[in-house]
């Protein structure tokens, strides 16, 4: 499946050259279900006009796919057009503190498995050409809003070809809730309870304001509908009063968090048509994984995916269908359909053709420009008008191809999409380490040396006639399997993937089949005997959270530190306005130090500082309380190396005598 596209983009040298140049807006939502929307008469329960809307803009497709059933390979597979199986990015790990490339093969599994997973990639190298970077080049301003999760600085979308980021947080959701008071570490909400989809969408329009003027590109990738499960309480009533309890997709606070999503999409269509710039802006609109069905909220799941089979986390149709609508002013029609099979990794492809062959260079230039390319350089002259523009070649690696001839209403027959998924989580109809394959009306997975012998073990569904994929026709049509199973080796093959390798401590008799599929139960933390803690006693009574910590000739050292990255301590004893100081040695940054009045679970109060980073440094931060500080916690920017703190001490002006940390 390895394809390369030459890229033949135009650098102008004035702004006013690309004026004429569409906008890109790609908009992708979290962990929203194929049957979350209001697009496929899939749902009575949630309600989406604002989807509605962009779809009577643009062309719906019926039968997309992201890249897999987890969010971070879809993002990178997106901004690169390569397949998590290139990228060895195939979890969503990427805000763990390791920093891991390359993936590799895996050394054990548990004696019960059959396969060892590989080990997978935890960040998105900057040495891929991003779609962000490849518009950039081209003249585009660049921004993206909302959820990343492809790796801290230095693999942020600030090292990514983006020029703004907001609110630049490497973590997978948003940080502590939707509604404000939120954790961001460099971003405050201006209103009190604030729903951040409001806040990026209001972002995102400002921003669109100011750039106007030249062409830009904008993700928007929303932080909705990802855990942490909360919503404007006034939706969530509201929603409360239409549930059927015989309807499966039934958590109104899972309603209106679709809700706060589609209000974040109306905003931005509402934008763009007071800008005017509609008529001149591409919108992709798709999600980067199926629907929860694994959490619980309101004593339910989260969602259902009917009538597709499992969820998020699931190589099944709910985990990997996600609904899809393309805008494309003079290439898709509006209000149209199609059942063509796209996925995540397309959409790059698609836009350098379609940016390329209609607005930079007329079909019957590309010959040319192409043969100017390989003397060293060539002038373009603009379908749209005379003005000379230089143009950048490149030659990139897509796993995706272009969409553009089904955006005009054509077929895409024999093409096939794959998924790539070597992992197990426990979820509902989870899987062994696999991959798939759709071509057609046909699906096959292929499950790692899933059956005898180190065998590979196989399902075959026609999703035609059994969209639910309840029968697995691998038995009684052998030569298809073979054929399509062929396409798979092939993939693999293009994408040099690191694929998951037989279990040489496989036990037979501790293999339990029954049990595929069935949600595992999730460990449960011991709780701490009476009168004792987690506390490690040479932090004299400070507690570390999302990192490893250890104190050695005086000093706190804290490594592997995580997106939520915190030290607690129990200041009971202070009140009323406290100044916090502390000795640091850090990179820069931004963060904040909390306090929580009435304890765990309590509303938390909050001021921020500023590192300077590279060396040692006092910090002093005032923390306005009006009574008890309760609980203190001392948050820390996520980053790679480790962070060092000499002492730490609170003073209060109740009188109360100051407690000094030295550690």
């Amino acid at each position: 499946m390895l394809r390369s596209l030459l890229l033949l983009f135009a650098l102008g040298s004035s702004l006013s050259a690309f004026a004429s140049q569409p906008n890109v807006i790609v908009i992708l939502a979290d962990d929203l279900g194929w049957s979350d929307t209001s697009l496929y008469g899939t749902t009575t329960y949630y309600q989406t006009p604002n989807v509605e809307r962009l779809a009577k803009r643009g062309m719906t497709f019926t039968r997309a796919y992201s890249a897999s059933p987890l969010c971070s390979p879809t993002r990178s597979a997106l901004l690169t057009g390569q397949s998590p199986a290139r990228t060895g990015i195939t979890v969503p790990n990427c805000h763990e503190p390791r920093v891991v490339l390359q993936a590799t093969t895996g050394k054990k599994a548990p004696p019960d498995q059959k396969a060892i997973m590989p080990d997978p990639v935890t960040r998105l190298k900057t040495e891929y050409r991003t779609l962000a970077e490849t518009l950039k080049d081209a003249g585009y301003a660049t921004a993206h809003f909302g959820k990343w999760h492809l790796g801290p600085e230095p693999y942020s979308p600030l090292q990514q070809g983006f020029d703004v980021d907001l609110p630049h947080h490497p973590g997978p959701g948003p940080a502590g809730s939707f509604v404000a008071p939120w954790k961001f570490a460099n971003f405050k909400e201006k209103s009190p309870g604030e729903h951040i989809e409001d806040r990026m969408a209001a972002e995102a329009v400002a921003w669109m304001e100011q750039t106007k003027d030249k062409p830009f590109y904008m993700n928007y990738w929303m932080f909705s509908v990802h855990a942490p499960f909360d919503a404007k309480k006034a939706n969530i009533e509201k929603h409360r009063g239409r549930v059927d309890p015989k309807d499966a997709q039934r958590s109104p606070t899972y309603a209106a968090m679709i809700q706060s999503m589609d209000d974040a999409i109306g905003t931005l269509l509402d934008g763009l048509d007071r800008l005017k710039l509609a008529d001149n802006t591409i919108i992709v609109f798709t999600a980067d994984n199926g629907g929860n069905m694994y959490n619980e909220v309101d004593g339910t799941t989260p969602t259902s995916n009917r009538p597709l089979r499992g969820g998020k986390a699931t190589m099944f149709e709910g985990g990997t269908r996600v609904p899809c609508v393309v805008v494309w002013p003079g290439i898709a029609t509006p209000g149209s359909r199609s059942d063509a099979l796209v996925q995540s990794e397309d959409f790059y492809p698609t836009l350098m053709e379609g940016l390329h062959s209609s607005h930079l260079a007329p079909r019957d230039e590309q010959g040319a420009a192409s043969a100017e390319k390989a003397s060293g350089s060539s002038k373009i002259s603009p379908s749209s008008g005379s003005a000379q523009l230089v143009s950048r070649s490149e030659t990139a690696t897509f796993d995706g191809s272009s969409i553009v001839p089904a955006l005009k209403g054509d077929a895409l027959a024999g093409k096939a999409v794959f998924q790539y998924f070597p992992h197990n989580p426990g979820v509902p109809d989870w899987l062994p380490p696999s991959v798939s394959v759709h071509r057609d009306d046909w699906k096959l997975i292929r499950i790692f040396h899933g059956g005898e012998k180190g065998a590979h073990r196989h399902l075959l569904f026609n999703l035609r006639e059994d969209l639910s994929e309840k029968n697995n026709l691998a038995a009684q049509k052998p030569e298809l399997v073979a054929e399509l199973d062929a396409l798979i080796e092939g993939f693999l093959t293009d994408t040099k993937a690191v694929v998951p390798v037989p279990n040489p401590a496989f036990d037979p008799s501790k293999y339990r089949p029954e049990l595929e599929g069935k949600q595992q139960p999730k460990g449960k933390a011991k709780a701490p005997a009476k009168g004792k803690d987690d506390a490690i006693p040479a932090l004299q009574g400070w507690k570390a959270r999302d990192c490893q910590a250890a104190v050695k000739e005086g000093i706190l050292r804290l490594t592997s530190i995580g997106s939520e990255c915190f030290l607690g301590f129990s200041a009971s004893k202070h009140s009323g306005p406290t100044t916090a100081k502390f000795r640091i040695k850090a990179q820069a940054g931004r963060s904040h130090f909390d306090w929580l009045p009435g304890g765990v679970g309590s509303k938390p109060q909050r001021s921020d500082f500023t590192l300077k980073g590279g060396d040692w440094e006092e910090i002093r931060v005032e923390l306005p309380a009006e009574g008890p500080l309760g609980i203190v916690r001392l948050y820390l920017p996520m980053q790679e190396q480790a962070v060092e703190i000499d002492w730490i001490e609170l003073i209060s002006k109740n009188g109360s005598k100051p407690t000094r940390t030295a550690f």
